[in-house]
């Protein structure tokens, strides 16, 4: 029988030790391309993180960039729309051939008559007719002072009289102040009068020349003042043509002119309300922004009259997170959305029909539903 012969167990041998050396080498090639490869996927989970960050910053660059050019755009609109008040041309043929005859009839006149719109007394009146009236006693009629606030009608009085210029409140539509004209009119004229006796001459009639910008009441005035309807007269401006001498009680005899206006509008808050009054026709002027400007005059001004007119209880309105609008505008928006919610003037989807409420809007401020108001100062 052969004899089984062990090998020792702990020594390994050569071949052994080989195939281990090549198993480690192998599974360290292994390990180290395994490293490499997760290395190359962070590395580019790295880059593709960078560049998807990059691509957001710029993304919200543009965002920024298209925020401020819409920003930019809104003020720039909101400026040309005015603009277009201030910069409009108001001089047609026939108001400038009207003053050139102003400047001829000045010579046969003792006094001028300027009617001015009490609410805007100064915007009202003519920068032309100052250089015009020259060393001629001067009259100013403060009309429609039923639509101003009288406190400052009577302020108005006080800063016209120490300009030197006769001033007398009235509302021509229903014959008010016409016995106080009179005697200023004569007062006025005093000088002339006494000159007339000392050489002789009595019961010479006073001549006066009526003028103002149209749609002041100029016409209503001529007609009120002399008892018929002597001159035509209209709902828009500018309706009165020709020239005419007009016989009034008490020795008095009135040249109508027709109403002139400046070339244009240098001072843009003139324009502005002007257009308010109505002064300006509606079809040349953006109804909405114009009556945006109304609530927003009202609001700081008059707020009693507005909350009142058309019921609005909140007592303040808190403006929106929009940065393209000023908080006057977010405030008047507001407003004006809640007006057009209480008079029914809404589109399709409970939509505000802004057209329809800025109607309404200028035509109660136009006719005092909204109380006796004065756009300006002295």
């Amino acid at each position: 029988m052969k004899k089984i012969t062990k090998k020792p167990m702990g020594k390994a041998t050569k071949s052994s030790k080989n195939t281990k050396a090549a198993k480690l080498t192998k599974n360290s090639f292994g390990q180290k391309k395994n490293n490499k490869e997760i290395n190359k996927t962070f590395k580019k989970d790295t880059n593709s993180f960078k560049k998807n960050a990059k691509d957001a910053k710029i993304e919200e660059k543009k965002k920024i960039a298209k925020i401020k050019k819409a920003s930019k755009e809104a003020k720039k609109n909101a400026s040309n729309d005015n603009n277009k008040i201030a910069t409009f041309n108001w001089y047609p043929g026939h108001m400038t051939k009207a003053k050139r005859q102003m400047q001829e009839d000045i010579k046969l006149i003792d006094l001028v008559i300027e009617i001015v719109d009490a609410r805007v007394p100064l915007s009202s009146r003519n920068p032309d007719i100052d250089e015009l009236a020259d060393k001629k006693a001067r009259v100013v009629i403060l009309n429609k002072s039923d639509l101003a606030d009288d406190k400052i009608t009577n302020l108005w009085i006080t800063y016209f009289k120490s300009k030197g210029f006769y001033c007398v409140k009235m509302d021509s539509r229903k014959n008010n102040g016409f016995k106080a004209l009179n005697e200023i009119i004569y007062e006025a004229c005093e000088d002339k009068i006494q000159k007339d006796l000392a050489k002789g001459i009595k019961n010479r009639p006073i001549r006066a020349m009526v003028v103002g910008i149209p749609n002041v009441g100029k016409s209503t005035f001529v007609n009120a003042y002399s008892g018929k309807a002597s001159a035509k007269t209209g709902n828009k401006p500018g309706v009165t043509k020709g020239k005419q001498w007009i016989k009034i009680k008490g020795n008095i005899e009135l040249l109508d002119t027709p109403g002139i206006l400046w070339p244009k509008f240098e001072d843009q808050t003139t324009g502005l309300r002007l257009a308010m009054i109505g002064s300006i026709n509606d079809n040349i002027l953006n109804k909405s922004d114009l009556a945006l400007d109304v609530i927003k005059f009202l609001y700081k001004n008059y707020k009693d009259n507005l909350y009142t007119r058309y019921e609005i209880t909140t007592s303040e309105f808190a403006p929106s997170d929009n940065d393209l609008i000023d908080e006057q505008t977010q405030i008047a928006l507001v407003i004006m959305d809640h007006i057009a919610a209480k008079r029914g003037c809404l589109k399709k989807g409970a939509q505000t029909d802004y057209d329809k409420v800025s109607g309404i809007i200028l035509d109660d401020f136009r006719s005092a539903k909204l109380g006796c108001v004065t756009l300006e100062r002295p």
